[in-house]
């Protein structure tokens, strides 16, 4: 008897969140499966536009589920030519799906304590489009996601399981990193309200 397991549908974001909690239920992640359902969502702005939060100067991450600790599942919306740094994962799956528009991605492999003062070697290069999933983990390599368009926006939807609070940034051409905080420019559709650093 076939013990073939049944695929999830999401119809909408609502859908693939209530999904993505049964799903991180069991302690242990099958990659495929978060994946496939991701895949199955089907892309539509009504269900996504109140999260989809746009700043002039930089990409902004904008919460939409916790995931009862065990998930962050986060929309982030990019201007014409807005890119982030080269950065890790803090041990986290990565799982990106295109909501609007498409991203580059160019791969990196981790800098050794040798490589000091030398550039990151690039491993490659992909471009994500609208409703494809791209997924990443620190065991790949590090990498940067960039809209390379100068006329048009795009927004993506991250999952992070275990969601994380710190990353580290590394200088493309020197492999210097960098320990950075990661914050939410709005949670659940409302905008958080600014916390300057320092004194």
């Amino acid at each position: 008897m076939s013990s073939k397991r049944t695929i999830k549908v999401a119809k909408s974001l609502d859908e693939l969140v209530r999904a993505l909690h049964e799903v991180f239920e069991d302690d242990h992640i099958n990659v495929e499966e978060v994946r496939e359902l991701m895949e199955s969502y089907v892309s539509k702005e009504e269900d996504w536009k109140n999260y989809a939060n746009y700043d002039p100067y930089r990409y902004t991450r904008n919460l939409v589920d916790e995931g009862n600790g065990k998930f962050n599942l986060i929309v982030l919306c990019w201007g014409e030519g807005q890119g982030s740094s080269v950065h890790d994962h803090s041990d986290s799956h990565c799982f990106l799906k295109m909501l609007d528009g498409s991203l580059k991605e160019t791969l990196f492999e981790w800098p050794t304590e040798l490589e000091s003062e030398k550039p990151l070697q690039i491993k490659a290069v992909n471009t994500v489009r609208r409703n494809e999933v791209a997924y990443i983990n620190d065991s790949i390599g590090l990498h940067r996601m960039e809209n390379t368009s100068h006329s048009d926006t795009a927004c993506s939807l991250h999952l992070y399981c275990p969601p994380f609070d710190m990353c580290q940034s590394f200088d493309q051409r020197t492999g210097h990193k960098n320990i950075c905080k990661v914050t939410f420019f709005s949670k659940y559709g409302e905008r958080t309200p600014f916390k300057p650093t320092g004194n």
